[in-house]
């Protein structure tokens, strides 16, 4: 199965270091993050797993829920989850999913033929609480996620979702934002009392509406 942005993502229901979970109910009305790791005990992944639950509080004060994939056993997991918490100093207590038939992998096209044969590559997906996909980035191995750049998608999707609002290159939160082409100018200027800078009749910022 391939997966396109804007596709309802499908449901499973998975083991996982917190027990089985049906994913749609695990993520409720919530914003969701699943990203795969290739194995267990991988030094790359360790870091992101443990960068991921230092931001335990950010993700919460975005109505985000985050589950993790790889396709070893769950008793490696939890051996695994122990090795995380030591060496990052922290407490991993999102899911990690033990995929080991590989169907979460083949349903959400995680198994890439000409990186491996069976082992998931190192995809994220960003899922909104329409259970849509957002967005998906896929990262070779030697490559470690950037969780802030996660944060700021994040930010500027909810803010678009809200809003009616884009955000420009670079942007970062509490900059200026962009009017979507959709919502002339006049309602702009309506519906944002902050100030419409009118640079030209498509390029229009507005200051960042929930600041």
């Amino acid at each position: 199965m391939s997966l396109h942005l804007g596709d309802e993502v499908p449901n499973f229901q998975a083991n996982t270091t917190i027990g089985q979970i049906d994913f749609y109910e695990y993520l409720g009305d919530s914003w969701g993050v699943l990203f795969s790791h290739p194995a267990d005990y991988t030094p790359v992944c360790t870091t992101e797993l443990g960068r991921t639950a230092a931001l335990k509080e950010e993700f919460a004060k975005r109505n985000v829920k985050v589950l993790a994939l790889s396709v070893d056993p769950i008793d490696k997991h939890h051996g695994w989850v122990n090795d995380i918490n030591e060496t990052q100093n922290v407490t991993v207590d999102f899911p990690i999913i033990a995929d080991e038939d590989r169907k979460v992998a083949e349903l959400y096209d995680m198994i890439h033929p000409n990186a491996s044969m069976t082992a998931t590559v190192r995809s994220l997906y960003i899922i909104g609480p329409d259970k849509k996909l957002k967005l998906y980035i896929t990262y070779p191995a030697s490559t470690g996620r950037n969780f802030f750049e996660v944060i700021r998608v994040i930010d500027s999707l909810q803010l678009t979702a809200n809003y009616s609002v884009a955000t420009p290159a670079n942007w970062e939160d509490g900059q200026d934002v962009i009017v979507v082409p959709a919502v002339s100018t006049e309602d702009a200027i309506k519906k944002f009392p902050k100030g419409v800078k009118v640079v030209k009749p498509y390029l229009r910022y507005t200051p960042q509406p929930n600041k």
